[in-house]
């Protein structure tokens, strides 16, 4: 079993999005993965997902409601094969984190989808719904293209 976190900044727009997406992807696929998210700072922790995150999510039959948000812990370098950013900001974040220890297991979301030609998914909060649309169809790449590197190693 894969274990994977997704990371972005309060943990309740990009990385929660990331986590039921590629949830509903990797059950499509019959991946073994264990699938989580957090942020790297406080500001959110026990909230549900922003009302905008689960109305794109739901739309697209991925249901964000039970998800709170939480912050980063160390421990959770132990336990996580990947820790994927969802910025460069929150990358270097968890860098200064873990230091070298764990530095082979962080990594950009983005990584998984070269083809959109970004690297970061950008924060859609301070904007309208469209912004929660057009992360998401980010998100969809990037997860499939990770789901397409975990059956490939099997």
């Amino acid at each position: 079993m894969t274990k994977i976190l997704f990371v972005c900044l309060g943990n309740i727009c990009r990385s929660a999005m990331a986590e039921g997406v590629l949830g509903k992807i990797a059950a499509a696929r019959g991946l073994d993965v264990e699938i989580d998210s957090a942020g790297t700072s406080h500001w959110h922790i026990g909230e549900a997902p922003d009302g905008r995150a689960q109305t794109a999510a739901l739309a697209r039959g991925i249901d964000l409601s039970t998800q709170r948000a939480r912050q980063i812990a160390p421990d959770d370098f132990e336990q996580f094969d990947l820790v994927l950013a969802m910025d460069i900001k929150n990358l270097e974040k968890l860098k200064g984190q873990t230091g070298t220890k764990h530095a082979h297991k962080l990594a950009q979301f983005l990584d998984h989808a070269p083809q959109t030609g970004q690297r970061e998914v950008p924060d859609p909060y301070y904007g309208g719904p469209d912004g929660f649309e057009n992360v998401l169809v980010l998100i969809e790449q990037a997860s499939s293209g990770l789901a397409d590197q975990l059956l490939a190693k099997g």
